[in-house]
């Protein structure tokens, strides 16, 4: 594990993004696995930049998302489908048949789970998986419990992830209680996987998940046993670490 501690989120998103550039420049067709919520935000926003700017082309690159929440149409302004449009892919030359993400209208959960694990094998994983981490541990939406899930999975949410996520809807009742997930198998399948963390909400989890046990109870903490993994945290998020 390499941590790259940074003074802020500003400064987080910056080292975030330059990691992924490097991917990009050092391999223009890279899979790149890629993650939602407000962590990432900063870093998409960076490479939108440097696109802009002349210095990255995404037009042999691939993306294998991470999560999408059960119910939800891609058109959706909730969905994970519409946040990768607003926030990256409408801003950058990755081309649209190279966009996969998890079928959120798919009512066979069995069926796409295992059409979403075909797609994953098919690339040998991510070149590079980027991935943020819940208060409670969770990385995507691989949430505690009593084993690692292996493959693409149906979550049932989390009250304390419905609680995280409440604030991106109108009412916690509109708060979708299923989703789709690339399990902890296909997460460890990518050849290097940056986790973000930011703010002092993150700290324990920051603590339990890299300095404690590697336990299911919380899943990010297999990313211990991981070949090139890299944490990048702000100050407040890794208060909690040993000194």
């Amino acid at each position: 594990m390499r941590i790259i501690a940074t003074k802020d989120y500003a400064e987080l998103s910056r080292a975030t993004a330059s990691l992924i550039a490097a991917q990009v420049v050092s391999k223009p067709d890279s899979v790149l696995g890629l993650a939602t919520g407000s962590s990432p935000i900063g870093a998409y926003q960076k490479l939108i930049e440097w696109y802009k700017a002349g210095a990255l082309d995404f037009s042999a690159c691939s993306s294998l998302n991470l999560d999408e929440y059960v119910g939800l149409t891609k058109d959706n302004d909730q969905s994970y489908a519409y946040f990768m449009r607003t926030n990256l892919f409408d801003h950058i030359n990755i081309k649209p048949e190279n966009l996969n993400i998890p079928d959120g209208m798919n009512p066979d959960a069995a069926g796409e789970c295992a059409r979403y694990d075909a797609v994953i094998e098919k690339f040998g994983g991510a070149d590079l998986q980027l991935l943020g981490i819940g208060r409670n541990g969770h990385i995507g939406f691989n949430e505690p419990g009593a084993a690692f899930v292996r493959g693409t999975n149906c979550v049932h949410l989390t009250q304390s992830t419905i609680d995280a996520n409440k604030r991106f809807f109108a009412r916690e009742e509109d708060v979708p209680r299923k989703a789709y997930t690339m399990g902890i198998g296909g997460i460890m399948l990518a050849r290097k996987v940056v986790l973000i963390a930011s703010g002092a909400d993150k700290a324990e989890a920051v603590a339990k998940s890299f300095f404690g046990p590697i336990t299911p109870e919380v899943p990010a903490s297999i990313l211990q046993l991981h070949r090139d993994f890299v944490l990048v945290a702000d100050e407040a998020a890794l208060a909690n670490i040993p000194g």
